[in-house]
């Protein structure tokens, strides 16, 4: 019997079956820690799931930053698939992506893929912590995957991950829902300890991505995450949401949770405020 893809969320002891049934399947642990860039790969080399491979968010999930183009930005779409190709994803494969953060950075690279075309993506629920608390087998020691050709992408992006750049969203400004990601201290303009002015892009709502997540750590259920995001989307509809961070990086929380409550669709601004608030003219809110 045909298994169906799972393309939002997997939880610890369906992953578990799916290693023990032999199944086509590629683990990809992208745990990250902004303060620290070396520990996620630290961290990854002492435990990891099975066979699982290291994307490491600067080196192989962004360009290189120019000051102007946000914290991390996004690759080219054809690097991106020369990376994907290498950590062994074909379009047929099963991926599963995890981290030690709350799933902030794997719901990174679970858009990335998807931006690529690729659905049968998921994130771990609830993380390394999960995998650990159900006695998951873990290795040690660096991984080398089974690298497969650069992922075949069309000269279209694809519609599973729509985005919008700096210049289109300044344009439509109040006339799509604009969600930001970030901590509501940062939102509001109180504090900014990363990027070049505090405060918010006009307009803007604030829906902090640990939102998205209940006490153990794992994703709320679909229902609850839906009657969350309806009751700020008020009337708008997903497709004209556009969801941002800091960096584009926690935005894609949001854009996973939604995805779980059904409500697919919504837009990312990759540059996000580390690009927005870099340019000078552009308007900026606080409070």
């Amino acid at each position: 019997m045909a298994v169906s893809p799972h393309t939002a969320l997997i939880d610890a002891e369906s992953l578990r079956a799916m290693l023990a049934s032999g199944a086509p399947l590629v683990i990809v642990d992208a745990g990250f820690d902004l303060a620290d860039p070396a520990s996620g790969e630290t961290a990854h080399g002492a435990a990891h799931l099975p066979g699982a491979p290291y994307a490491h968010l600067e080196r192989d999930l962004s360009s290189v930053p120019t000051g102007r183009n946000g914290r991390h930005p996004l690759p080219l779409r054809a690097d991106f698939a020369a990376t994907a190709g290498r950590l062994g994803i074909a379009p047929s494969t099963q991926v599963v992506v995890y981290d030690r953060q709350q799933s902030m950075f794997a719901a990174r690279l679970w858009w990335m893929l998807r931006w690529l075309g690729h659905a049968p993506v998921a994130v771990l629920d609830g993380g390394f912590a999960a995998w650990q608390a159900m006695g998951g087998a873990v290795e040690s020691g660096p991984v080398t995957p089974h690298a497969q050709p650069a992922y075949p992408i069309g000269s279209a992006p694809s519609p599973l991950a729509p985005t919008i750049d700096a210049a289109a969203l300044q344009t439509q400004l109040g006339r799509l829902a604009l969600i930001d990601a970030r901590a509501p201290e940062r939102f509001r303009g109180d504090v900014e300890p990363l990027d070049a002015r505090a405060g918010h892009i006009p307009g803007a709502c604030n829906r902090f991505f640990k939102d998205n997540l209940a006490a153990d750590g794992r994703f709320k259920a679909a229902d609850v995450l839906g009657a969350e995001f309806t009751t700020l989307l008020q009337t708008q509809p997903a497709g004209a949401v556009v969801h941002q961070c800091g960096s584009g990086v926690t935005a894609c929380h949001n854009l996973l949770a939604m995805a779980v409550a059904g409500l697919d669709g919504a837009a990312l601004y990759p540059g996000s405020w580390s690009e927005w608030s870099a340019d000078p003219t552009r308007p900026i809110a606080r409070g």
